[in-house]
């Protein structure tokens, strides 16, 4: 029975390399987020960090949760997930029945500094400190911080040099920025000329954007998090909701590929620098499939009521120098591989000093 489960749960976490054109392919993941999870409680336990019975304890409004819960069922762990009031509901029923409890913190919290994740996060200090008042331990997996987090994601980057040998370019959306930070630098242990473009979404801290309302989910934040190394990426861009859903769909239609917007975020990218680098072997990292979003992105009632029927497809993005007002709906900014201080104290790019 636990060598089906492994396999099920390998399943999850391996993912497809899918030919898009000659000179891209598609990293699609089932759940990406089960890679860091399993390592993350994987190092833990090999620590001493996961006795019997500790409770674990995190923040998400997405599918790092869902890897967790998946995890919590095969190791027969109590799991506490503190979430936001617009988490996804198909998201919600799946952890619940998963056996996790889940908590919301109140949509009020989400109007105060760093937005409903740092009201999150303020949640998991005082739910674990409540257990350990009961005389329960805790871990929190931390994936903003954890460097776990971006080490887990060498298998990936073992996975696209074994099978392509050369990479010259990784497109992927950004959130903790475990995915890019780590699949990057490992791939670039082999190929040291390797860019890295990050995508983004705008009302996301991440690159200099003041915080606000995001329709997009799965990438951006409001906080900074620590785990995304901001020296490794050669350029940004930046993707609205529109853009993103349509992109999304056109993944489905042209190649039958059933993903989520993060991933048609990516792809709009992605299939752009392809096509202007032809000698460019380029991959872009697709998160998670699609089945949450059959009610919304992949609904054209419901793409046309929100606003986002049918938007046009630049030819190309817009680029800006201000990282903190990207325009909409597609923008660029080249980051050149400076750390986030330098970039947002107007340091030039290294080839203009």
């Amino acid at each position: 029975m636990t060598g089906a489960f492994e396999c099920a749960v390998e399943a999850y976490q391996t993912p497809r390399l899918i030919k898009l054109r000659p000179n891209l392919y598609g990293v699609c993941f089932t759940l990406m987020k089960m890679i860091p999870a399993r390592y993350i409680l994987r190092q833990a336990a090999d620590r001493g960090q996961l006795e019997p019975g500790t409770v674990i304890v995190e923040t998400t409004s997405g599918t790092f949760g869902l890897a967790l819960a998946m995890e919590a069922v095969h190791q027969n762990r109590r799991l506490i997930l503190v979430s936001d009031p617009v988490v996804d509901a198909r998201l919600y029923r799946r952890l619940t029945d998963l056996g996790a409890t889940v908590e919301r913190v109140p949509a009020a919290a989400g109007r105060g500094p760093g937005g409903f994740q740092t009201a999150r996060l303020d949640r998991v200090a005082e739910v674990r400190a409540e257990l350990a008042a009961e005389g329960h331990a805790t871990f929190c997996p931390e994936q903003y911080s954890n460097p776990d987090n971006p080490r887990s994601y060498a298998t990936v980057a073992d996975q696209l040099l074994a099978s392509l040998g050369q990479v010259d370019c990784v497109v992927g959306p950004v959130g903790s920025g475990g995915s890019m930070s780590g699949t990057v630098s490992y791939v670039r242990t082999v190929s040291p000329d390797c860019r890295a473009i990050a995508v983004d979404t705008q009302a996301s801290v991440l690159f200099g954007p003041p915080d606000g309302h995001r329709e997009l989910r799965g990438l951006g934040m409001s906080v900074v998090p620590a785990n995304l190394d901001y020296r490794v990426l050669d350029d940004v861009h930046w993707v609205s909701a529109s853009l993103a859903y349509a992109a999304t769909r056109r993944l489905h239609r042209q190649h039958a590929l059933f993903m989520g917007p993060t991933s048609g975020a990516a792809f709009q990218v992605a299939n752009w620098h392809a096509t202007n680098n032809p000698d460019s072997m380029t991959v872009v990292m697709m998160p998670d499939e699609g089945y949450r979003y059959l009610d919304t992105v992949y609904d054209d009632e419901w793409l046309q009521a929100n606003g986002h029927g049918a938007p046009a497809d630049p030819a190309d993005p817009v680029a800006t120098t201000d990282s903190t007002r990207p325009p909409v709906p597609w923008s660029s900014f080249r980051w050149d591989r400076r750390s986030h201080a330098e970039v947002l104290s107007g340091q030039e790019p290294a080839a203009t000093r």
